[in-house]
């Protein structure tokens, strides 16, 4: 189709499952087409927080601000570290079940990657790495947004999604990525959402197992506790 993008700003959070099954797809895309994909943060435990707790960058390590602090020290040397040290934790997290949101696992899963462990104090010795994961967290909020995925396009639209738990590939993953653009078309389209049955909530259950064993948190959706069907 016409109209295609040079590039998108994919904002994410290592915490949460949807985003990384989301990320998975727009790799996919980005290999087929020749997309720019521009990794950008977004905290879930910042928009979650409950008035009167610490900010995320208040705390020595916190879960998430922490890893996206380390992906924002990669992503000063290139969009390809940041998103390997993204796709190496997320696969951690929500495919192995193991920990990445602990630092002596982040330091294992660099050293895998060919990086040096010693990112993860350096990272969290540079308080500008805070300030960065901060300032993509803040344009989120300033466009009214509430979660990841969020995507930014050229022209500075803003759209949450898409929501999957099982990425198509191939011409498939560009056949949902037409998709996506042909919504830009329509600015005043908001939502058109599909209605989750018991058999999908036992589906994402399943899926988002590895990641619900894993997590050292509640998950939360806009102020609501998420179960997944525990």
């Amino acid at each position: 189709m016409s109209g295609q993008p040079a590039f998108v700003d994919f904002h994410f959070d290592v915490m949460c499952p949807y985003a990384y099954q989301t990320s998975r797809w727009m790799c996919d895309v980005r290999d087929r087409t020749g997309l720019v994909v521009n990794w950008r943060f977004f905290s879930l435990e910042e928009i979650n927080r409950h008035e009167g707790k610490k900010h995320p960058w208040e705390r020595e390590w916190s879960y998430g601000w922490s890893m996206m602090r380390i992906g924002a020290l990669l992503r000063r040397r290139s969009m390809a570290d940041v998103e390997a040290w993204y796709q190496r934790a997320g696969h951690a997290l929500h495919v192995d079940g193991h920990k990445p949101h602990e630092p002596a696992v982040a330091r294992h899963l660099l050293q895998e990657l060919g990086f040096d462990p010693a990112l993860v104090d350096e990272a969290i010795a540079d308080p500008t790495t805070s300030d960065e994961v901060l300032a993509d967290h803040r344009r989120v909020v300033t466009a009214d947004g509430y979660g990841v995925p969020t995507l930014f396009f050229p022209d500075g639209q803003c759209l949450f999604g898409p929501v999957l738990i099982d990425p198509p590939t191939g011409e498939a993953a560009v056949r949902l990525w037409d998709a996506v653009v042909a919504w830009t078309e329509f600015p005043h389209l908001y939502e058109l959402q599909r209605p989750k049955t018991a058999a999908d909530g036992q589906l994402i259950t399943e899926t988002f197992r590895p990641y619900l064993e894993a997590r050292d948190w509640v998950s939360i959706n806009r102020g609501e506790v998420i179960s997944f069907g525990d």
